[in-house]
């Protein structure tokens, strides 16, 4: 039996809210209408999601102040609140891979919203089914946290040596197979996945970018989920901070899209909190990180990042 603070009504009202802020979503961001999101406008809608994650936050604790006392609410909106920045955190290095997949592909910029709203449903769905997988595999094999951590330190070692590295989507298996299978367009047709030509169905382009943009997220909630679980084991922790860092992706992307090349410096930095998470999970049994200490030190790794990049990579110049 998983445990969790979260009653069931807990559960069904957040996944209410998810569909009705998925719909609102859609409508702020232009409905069905093909355009590119101001930085505004993603700024914007960037801060909602987080003012909502942290409205979620608050509210989750005040319940729980009220039904179970102020320590284990305090010890669970804290946990909540280290997992979404871990989460969010994490996320960021999705954008980096969605702008090379876009670039690759030469999307327009006003295809891409839609691209990154089914890669956002899929990213929910399939989360899901980790989550629930990874909780399972947590309380009936205990020893699995230590693989995890294992996995973290290799895989955050592997991304600071690769850091500099661009991946070559030509030889990626999945588009040569997608190809192979795929009666594909020479371009794109406005925003959609197929059209019928001669007769025959037959699929644009856009439909090869979304397929990577799900295949990359598979890759990353590998990464990401596998992390929360130095904080938390609950699967109601774990499932929410992932869908508020999930959620605000899509603004987050257009907010960043712009002016990516100037943090240069943070898949260093994301590849050095994976590492510290690891490192928090393999010395568990002789020293437990405080909550409070991990998100310091996570948040603190990432602003640090992000400064030292503004600061050595002014706009307008090559990296360095």
């Amino acid at each position: 039996m998983m445990h969790t603070i979260a009653q069931p009504w807990m559960w069904g009202a957040f996944i209410a809210f998810v569909i009705a802020m998925l719909v609102v979503d859609i409508v702020a961001c232009g409905g069905s209408r093909a355009h590119k999101m101001s930085a505004k406008h993603a700024l914007g809608w960037s801060l909602v999601w987080v003012s909502l994650a942290m409205l979620f936050a608050l509210g989750m604790w005040l319940i729980l102040s009220k039904n179970v006392g102020a320590e284990i609410a305090n010890a669970t909106t804290m946990e909540f609140l280290a997992g979404y920045v871990i989460e969010k955190s994490l996320s960021i290095d999705n954008i980096f891979v969605f702008l090379l997949i876009f670039s690759h592909f030469s999307v327009p910029a006003e295809y891409q919203r839609k691209v990154l709203l089914y890669g956002v449903i899929g990213a929910i769905v399939m989360r899901i089914g980790m989550i629930l997988g990874g909780v399972w595999l947590v309380e009936e094999f205990s020893w699995v946290l230590y693989v995890f951590g294992l996995f973290l330190i290799i895989t955050g070692i592997k991304m600071m040596i690769s850091a500099e590295a661009e991946p070559d989507l030509n030889s990626n298996p999945v588009v040569r197979f997608a190809k192979k299978i795929l009666p594909l367009t020479a371009d794109f047709k406005g925003e959609k996945f197929s059209v019928i030509e001669n007769g025959k169905r037959v699929f644009t382009p856009l439909l090869l970018v979304l397929i990577l943009i799900e295949v990359s997220d598979v890759v990353f909630a590998v990464d990401s989920i596998p992390a929360i679980f130095a904080v938390t084991t609950d699967p109601f922790i774990v499932f929410t901070s992932n869908i508020f860092a999930i959620m605000g992706l899509r603004a987050l992307y257009f907010l960043l899209a712009d002016m990516a090349e100037r943090f240069h410096f943070l898949k260093y930095g994301l590849a050095l909190v994976l590492m510290f998470v690891g490192i928090k999970m393999l010395i568990v049994d002789w020293w437990h990180v405080p909550t409070m200490a991990s998100l310091l030190v996570i948040g603190g790794i990432v602003a640090g990042s992000v400064m030292i990049s503004l600061l050595v990579t002014k706009k307008g110049e090559p990296k360095v």
